[in-house]
């Protein structure tokens, strides 16, 4: 599916945030006057300068299964990095950020190698779009986020986005929305280094407010689905713990998801990837797997299975399935996929403990970060108390909890 929408968009990414700091932080006229308090050239071009938004993701349902060719259910979500930038010539790229009030930057024409920093989101970008034929200029830019850091958002892939529409400079990419989330992902796997999937960019730049996304990571066919939004809020509930799945443990994973489906494809040959396997496939050679890679190949099989069946639960109103669905999720992700933690798991008790809440499960990639919980409206404030109070107890740790709206992707702020 395309959608052709327009390149900008009136951001209302933000109105659920109550605290006023983080709204004040993304304000667009805030934004272009720190660029124009560093940069000269950007306070003798007032009306050169842009903005443009990228929102974080939470993932509804789907977890590892992208990268194995499989489903997923994101939704973009109000939190999200901004940029103001002014176009240049001189083949240059410096942003500052917000946080930090630090300064880095790199040469079109010599990006060199991965340095191990942030910047290498906004380098590999640019490197992935020239090697995709799109046209790259320079820019300077002041950034700011209101994702919090660690909590498995994909502040990586907001940052990612955000970097491929300055890069265009005062037009709008000529690449369209999933062009611009394949160019991003490549700049994750092949110059980070992230064997990430498709998703985060994919949520990041066609995000569909009011609705998550349904994606067939294979075909790339995808359509929004509608969230009822008028019963249930999307909470998140960062755990305090910023998520630490490094590198090596991710690409560990899919690796044995890999490992998992070569074994099958020699019984099997239309075993591509564990997209192709079924559970009764998975049954008949289970006795040939390692048990490592059993347990990976189980998890993602039943997984594709639960994007399915929450799909049709939403559609039906079914919130006690989609319940159960998130569940089960969970608890796979938990015992099988082995990428929970005792944050994460404490979380989700507490969720599963109070009235009110519909679904509640890890988002992301796991081992720290986030929970998505979807909440009836009745119920958020008893829900935010339960976790200020309980959470802190079981872990030590200070939770934060924040209602979200489900908005549209990447574009220029007007």
């Amino acid at each position: 599916m395309s959608v052709d929408r327009s390149r900008s968009h009136r951001s209302r990414s933000v109105r659920r945030l109550s605290a006023g700091p983080d709204v004040d932080r993304l304000d667009p006229d805030r934004l272009r006057a720190e660029l124009q308090a560093r940069d000269g050239p950007a306070r003798g071009a007032p009306a050169a300068m842009r903005v443009v938004r990228a929102p974080g993701r939470v993932n509804l349902i789907g977890e590892h299964t992208d990268y194995n060719d499989g489903f997923v259910m994101p939704a973009a979500i109000g939190l999200e990095i901004r940029m103001a930038y002014l176009p240049t010539d001189d083949r240059h790229v410096q942003i500052t950020l917000d946080e930090t009030r630090r300064t880095s930057g790199f040469d079109l024409d010599a990006i060199g190698p991965a340095t191990g920093r942030w910047i290498d989101y906004v380098a590999g970008t640019a490197w992935s779009l020239a090697a995709a034929g799109a046209s790259v200029r320079g820019f300077r830019g002041f950034l700011a986020s209101s994702l919090p850091r660690g909590a498995g958002l994909s502040s990586s892939a907001a940052l990612e986005l955000v970097s491929a529409w300055a890069l265009a400079g005062d037009r709008p990419p000529t690449l369209d929305g999933l062009g611009l989330a394949r160019v991003a992902q490549r700049a994750e796997n092949d110059y980070v280094g992230v064997q990430s999937g498709l998703m985060d960019q994919f949520a990041s730049s066609l995000g569909v407010a009011g609705a998550g996304l349904f994606l067939d990571c294979r075909s790339l066919d995808w359509h929004p689905v509608r969230l009822p939004l008028a019963e249930i809020a999307l909470v998140v509930c960062h755990s305090g713990s910023a998520r630490r799945l490094e590198r090596s443990a991710y690409n560990q994973r899919r690796a044995e998801c890999e490992r998992a489906a070569a074994t099958i494809a020699k019984h099997e040959p239309g075993v591509r990837s564990l997209r192709d396997v079924d559970p009764a496939m998975l049954a008949r050679y289970r006795d040939g797997l390692d048990p490592v890679a059993e347990r990976r190949a189980r998890h993602v099989v039943e997984e594709n299975l639960r994007v399915l069946a929450t799909e049709d639960a939403l559609a039906s109103g079914d919130l006690a399935q989609v319940g159960r669905l998130f569940a089960a999720s969970h608890d796979s992700l938990r015992d099988l996929f082995e990428v929970s933690s005792p944050e994460l798991d404490a979380l989700v008790d507490i969720a599963r403990l109070t009235d009110g809440v519909v679904a509640a499960r890890l988002t992301g990639a796991g081992f720290g970060g986030s929970t998505i919980n979807l909440v009836r409206h009745d119920a958020i404030a008893a829900f935010r108390a339960a976790v200020e109070r309980d959470y802190p107890a079981r872990t030590g740790l200070r939770p934060t909890v924040h209602e979200v709206d489900s908005v549209d992707g990447a574009g220029l702020v007007v």
